[in-house]
């Protein structure tokens, strides 16, 4: 049954990955027309005025502000690994890449991505005048996709200042400045389209963020960038792009991703003081209870689930806290303390409230039957969810 449940989650994330980046707004369309004419309140025509009203010389004089802030960071890692050990040497071939970043202290801290950085053997930042300087990677995080570098400058540089990610709306103007495709400090303009955006719904599922959407054009390079409110503060590290693939059959367009700032902040502190975060571990892999889910199970392992809620099982990791809690695969969790678990967005949001070292109390249903168990939150390791594993 276990390989059964493995090839299940493996087709639904792909599917949930489809559904909601391709499909939601045709299921959403019908009834914007007929509901939102009755429910929306009226806005004055002067307000609308005064709101649509964003001076190009305001966004110029901006621009140009936080501009020697953001940077170029090339990195380059030894492509060793397609090659026999003796070949290793002076001649070993080369993978390069390029990133933004921000520098976000005076002290020369840049903010950027961990994939920007990951396995990199030397990392360049490049300011916007020119200047290169070689930078040490202080810490990476690739479940929040934040790093930080540190380069050494005789002056100080001009830092960015971090805003407020928690009170950002749909339709808010956003700015993003970054390194696209090579093209040094390019700038595009858009608004929020949406918050709190589940990395489930990225089709990035092991991914502990809750995304920024935004319809400011985000390419290849500006990876580690930031995105911008009106005020010059950051309110987003940009990090990912939905592109159109054929052969999946999705369209995209103008879907890009940032990390809200205030997660980036918290990572960022953690990983300057330990070099390292201590994300909370229970050891399973698992999906969201649904109608699809209880198909695929009935069809795939013979198994019939009643609870129309709540997060099912798929694979217990060996040596992990849920083995030791004696979790099983086809397990559905519905309850962790006094909190019900209807998803597994809840239960990752949930995670983020504990401490590695944490008794928490599962309730499960097994074969139907209610039960519970007691599970100390382990420690990931940050490998484990590596890009290049």
């Amino acid at each position: 049954m276990q390989r059964s449940l493995q090839h299940l989650v493996f087709s639904l994330l792909v599917g949930s990955a489809l559904l909601q980046t391709g499909c939601q707004s045709w299921f959403n369309r019908s009834s914007d027309t007929a509901d939102k004419a009755d429910s929306t309140p009226e806005i004055p025509v002067t307000e609308i005025a005064n709101r649509s009203q964003v001076s190009s010389n305001l966004i110029v004089k901006m621009v140009d502000q936080v501009g020697p802030s953001v940077v170029r960071i090339n990195a380059s890692r030894s492509s060793k690994s397609s090659l026999p050990r003796s070949f290793d040497g002076p001649d070993t071939p080369l993978e390069r890449g390029t990133g933004s970043g921000f520098i976000f202290d005076e002290k020369g801290l840049v903010l950027t991505n961990a994939h920007v950085v990951e396995d990199a053997d030397e990392v360049t930042v490049v300011l916007k005048d020119g200047q290169q300087f070689p930078g040490t990677v202080e810490g990476a995080d690739p479940l929040t996709d934040i790093a930080v570098i540190k380069i050494e400058a005789q002056e100080s540089l001009p830092a960015l200042t971090l805003g407020d990610s928690d009170t950002l709306q749909a339709g808010d103007w956003a700015i993003a400045i970054g390194n696209p495709l090579g093209l040094n400090n390019t700038v595009t303009m858009g608004i929020i389209s949406a918050t709190d955006r589940s990395s489930s719904q990225l089709g990035a599922p092991d991914q502990r963020v809750n995304f920024i959407q935004t319809d400011a054009a985000i390419n290849p390079g500006n990876s580690g960038g930031p995105l911008l409110n009106l005020k010059g503060e950051v309110i987003g590290i940009n990090t990912a792009i939905i592109r159109e693939s054929q052969e999946r059959g999705v369209r995209a367009q103008g879907l890009g991703f940032a990390i809200p700032v205030k997660i980036a902040a918290r990572i960022s502190k953690q990983l300057l003081k330990e070099g390292q975060v201590a994300h909370p571990y229970l050891g399973i892999r698992m999906v969201s209870i649904s109608e699809q889910t209880k198909e695929l199970l009935q069809e795939e392992a013979d198994l019939q689930v009643e609870q129309d809620k709540g997060v099912l099982v798929v694979d217990v990791l060996s040596d992990s806290p849920a083995e030791v809690a004696q979790l099983k695969s086809g397990d559905v969790i519905v309850q962790i303390g006094k909190t019900q678990i209807d998803n597994t967005e809840q239960l990752q949001q949930l995670l983020q409230s504990v401490t590695p070292g944490d008794q928490l109390t599962l309730t499960i249903m097994r074969k139907n039957k209610k039960r519970q168990t007691r599970l100390k939150v382990g420690i990931l390791n940050p490998k484990t969810f590596s890009r290049r594993s």
